[in-house]
């Protein structure tokens, strides 16, 4: 198996995209702009969902599904949601094709005009809103806890696999609440959850704050968020929770009867991640010779590669490779037996190299006299010789300290990364020779923020949640200002 992909140093743009197309995680489809999950990649987004649905359903959430079409006067009852995501829909104008009269082949019928066109959705607080109209009347029936499983599609320009297709995988949640604070509860607890999920599955060291006005998702009073540093120096958004306020049950008229039989419109959050995390999962950990994966997380956690000569060999490497599958899998350890013959070893090494296997096993009819495996971890590329005996005890150990070691690798990177900034000079050759999150003062306005982004390509991450009040000067204007804010460059 070739498994030359350019090192991180020559280009990392197509470092990425050869490890994600390498290591079998997508492909290009022939639809502009979207991608091919490939089984791989599709494995590794079904733990990372099955992670998130439990947690999910752990804290009061059911799931549902809603409809991929939103009748375009949804959209524009919320002003702020529909300026956000107008450039980015695709719409949906006749329902029937036809053999051109003229032979010019297919063409669109022009009488199968829909009266009213259709956007297919990219994000579904309209239409979500407007079922919930329905559902929600008394104080009993809230608070309402729904999230679903599903596609979307924002029209992008510039398209990255992964983190930027102009179709993807996501969840997104959609909840409704008597009061204000419950509400902001609720997108708090969903934070954590995200942060939670982040650190501890993807071994992924991320900063919970507040967005800016300016990047605050459209339709929202607050937008929380966990930012990421990637390899590179720049920033990733990987999740987001928002406090909606009443604006969509006013936009939608979703109102309920209080203890006191009062009526009030419900208070709203929306959060969701999406199959973005993959793409962060590949440039947080991985190296110029393909994916690191985090144990908890990857598809196959242990790969065992036979060598042999003839039958006799195979049969006697079976016999003891058998009964160790079967410990790995009683301690809930995923295992792939790779005896297919008709590859060499050196050539599956390479591709669970590139695969991000965190542990492989090789064991030869030596190794069998001796009672001993070799076992490699992905993570350092060392290997030793182990027992056979307790091996399964012995690897699961491995995998929780390969899963914390690429845990700390990260994080100390992410902290060798975060730099203060007291002038603009300071702030501009920062984001240029080191990169990563820039610590500086902000003035707080708009206008500012938005000055800062066009001369510098650096936007505010967030302002941290554990943020201290600091007295300080913007680094643009030099006005004052009360605490510093996270700028950095992203994607």
């Amino acid at each position: 198996m070739s498994k030359e992909i350019t090192s991180r140093e020559q280009d990392y743009s197509q470092w990425y995209n050869d490890i994600i197309i390498k290591a079998g995680l997508a492909d290009y489809s022939a639809v502009r702009g979207c991608m091919v999950i490939k089984p791989y990649g599709f494995a590794l987004w079904e733990n990372m969902r099955n992670q998130l649905d439990k947690r999910f359903k752990e804290t009061g959430h059911q799931n549902a599904y809603f409809p991929l079409f939103i009748p375009k006067s949804f959209l524009s009852k919320e002003a702020a949601h529909v300026e956000g995501f107008a450039k980015e829909c695709a719409v949906v104008t006749h329902y029937r094709l036809k053999n051109d009269p003229n032979g010019g082949g297919i063409i669109v019928d022009p009488e199968a005009k829909l009266e009213e066109e259709l956007i297919i959705r990219p994000t579904s607080e309209t239409i979500i809103w407007n079922t919930y109209k329905t559902w929600i009347q008394s104080y009993r029936d809230l608070p309402l806890l729904i999230n679903q499983w599903a596609n979307v599609v924002r029209w992008e320009m510039r398209t990255r696999l992964f983190l930027r297709t102009t179709e993807f995988l996501w969840q997104e949640g959609h909840t409704a609440h008597a009061t204000s604070q419950e509400a902001i509860d609720e997108t708090m607890k969903i934070l954590d959850v995200y942060a939670e999920f982040a650190e501890e599955w993807m071994a992924m060291p991320v900063i919970k704050g507040v967005k800016s006005i300016n990047e605050r998702f459209a339709g929202a009073v607050d937008t929380y968020c966990i930012e990421a540093l990637m390899q590179d120096g720049k920033a990733l958004q990987s999740g987001t929770s928002h406090f909606l306020g009443q604006n969509f049950a006013k936009a939608f008229d979703v109102k309920f009867s209080d203890k006191e039989n009062k009526l009030d419109y419900v208070w709203a959050t929306s959060w969701g991640v999406s199959t973005r995390l993959i793409g962060a999962l590949v440039m947080a950990h991985s190296d110029d010779d393909g994916l690191i994966l985090p144990p908890k997380l990857a598809p196959i956690q242990v790969v065992i590669v036979p060598i042999f000569k003839g039958d006799e060999q195979k049969k006697l490497i079976d016999k003891k490779i058998i009964p160790l599958i079967e410990d790995f899998k009683a301690l809930g350890v995923t295992v792939k037996y790779d005896d297919d013959d008709s590859r060499r070893p050196g050539w599956k090494f390479a591709e669970y190299e590139m695969k991000g296997v965190p542990v492989r096993i090789a064991i030869g009819a030596r190794d069998l006299e001796n009672n001993v495996a070799e076992v490699s971890r992905r993570d350092k590329k060392t290997k030793e010789s182990v027992f056979l005996d307790g091996l399964a005890k012995t690897v699961l150990i491995l995998l929780e300290d390969i899963q914390n070691n690429i845990y700390q690798k990260a994080k100390e990177y992410r902290e060798a990364h975060i730099t203060k900034a007291n002038t603009w000079d300071e702030f501009g050759r920062l984001l240029d020779e080191k990169g990563g999150f820039i610590s500086a003062h902000w003035d707080g306005t708009a206008e500012t923020e938005e000055k800062i982004k066009e001369l510098s390509k650096a936007t505010i991450r967030c302002i941290p949640l554990n943020n201290t009040k600091e007295e300080g000067k913007c680094i643009l204007t030099g006005k004052v200002s009360h605490e510093r804010v996270l700028f950095a460059r992203a994607y």
